[in-house]
């Protein structure tokens, strides 16, 4: 990789990640031309680390946030900032030592070579990198996993709050960076509109670190937020890409397939209750009405979700895009 016409910039969210943030900052290799430091209000002063190491590093640039934004805004912010100084790839990486900074070029690589324009890791890829990585975490990435392939079309994408990540900065001047999610779901949210926007999309391999780190993202949060927000996104998504901006066969199959989904369920439920009120029992011609409908209803919405999956972007949309 040709690093002298690249500028790579660097952005690093810092909460509460004194004991780490030196040695990430240090790890960091000259391939990167920016380094970003976004204290939001920390409590600790995490700014303080890094403005001692921009003394030695002309790389370093501390951003101190006036109030608490969550970790979205941090990285809207450090976003901003290197798009100001015209970054072309923009990586981010968390200040807590999860991410080695040393895998940055596997991650600069494959939007350098016009492959994708987005990169993030996927921890999930090999057994023994996910070995010391507790249970309920390999469970939640599992589900929350599923679920954002639902709300964001990217079906190859595995481990979605993954925040070890980098992306052209053509394409994130166009993402609304405004309407993103402040908090802990602005990894998935920031997907969901690279998907909007037809961007290629890449995993990149990594191995899990998890030793004192405690994790700020509560799993009651999780479970009250999360579910509402993944099923915004996939009405929304569903209505951009097959009804706002294209009508098609799989079109058709949502629509057919819901309305005779519904339909059976309806007719079931409420032929049900009158049998039940009038202690009669169902006729076979009853059941298969309301069988029917439903069982091919499932076919169509299974060959929307079929055509879902073959319908992930393959060209990168910076290649279309001028500087």
């Amino acid at each position: 990789m040709k690093n002298e016409i690249l500028k790579v910039a660097v952005v690093i969210p810092c909460y509460k990640v004194t004991k780490s943030l030196k040695n990430v900052i240090e790890g960091i290799g000259k391939e990167v031309t920016a380094i970003y430091c976004v204290d939001d209000k920390c409590p600790d002063e995490s700014w303080k680390i890094a403005e001692l190491l921009a003394k030695k590093d002309s790389r370093v640039h501390v951003i101190r946030r006036e109030l608490n934004g969550g970790v979205g805004a941090a990285v809207v912010s450090g976003y901003e900032a290197a798009l100001e100084g015209d970054a072309e790839i923009i990586v981010k990486i968390d200040g807590d030592g999860q991410m080695a900074p040393h895998l940055i070029p596997n991650f600069i690589k494959p939007i350098y070579e016009n492959r994708a324009d987005f990169i993030k890791g996927n921890r999930f890829y090999d057994l023994k990198s996910v070995s010391g990585m507790p249970f309920l975490r390999i469970f939640g990435n599992s589900m929350l996993s599923f679920i954002s392939k639902l709300s964001t079309g990217y079906w190859k994408l595995f481990d979605p709050n993954n925040g070890f990540t980098a992306i052209h900065a053509k394409v994130l001047r166009l993402i609304p960076m405004e309407k993103l999610n402040k908090r802990f779901f602005y990894e998935s949210d920031l997907i969901f509109r690279l998907s909007i926007l037809r961007a290629v999309v890449k995993n990149v391999p990594m191995d899990s670190v998890y030793e004192d780190e405690k994790s700020n993202l509560s799993i009651i949060n999780i479970l009250l937020t999360f579910p509402y927000l993944h099923f915004n996104r996939i009405l929304k998504r569903i209505f951009y890409n097959y009804f706002l901006r294209d009508f098609n066969i799989a079109s058709l199959y949502l629509i057919f397939g819901s309305f005779l989904s519904i339909f059976g369920v309806w007719y079931g439920i409420n032929s049900l209750i009158e049998l039940s009120s009038n202690n009669q029992t169902a006729s076979a011609g009853t059941v298969m009405l309301a069988a029917m409908p439903i069982i091919v209803g499932n076919s169509y919405l299974v060959g929307f979700l079929a055509y879902d999956m073959q319908n992930t972007p393959t060209e990168p949309v910076h290649l279309d895009l001028n500087d």
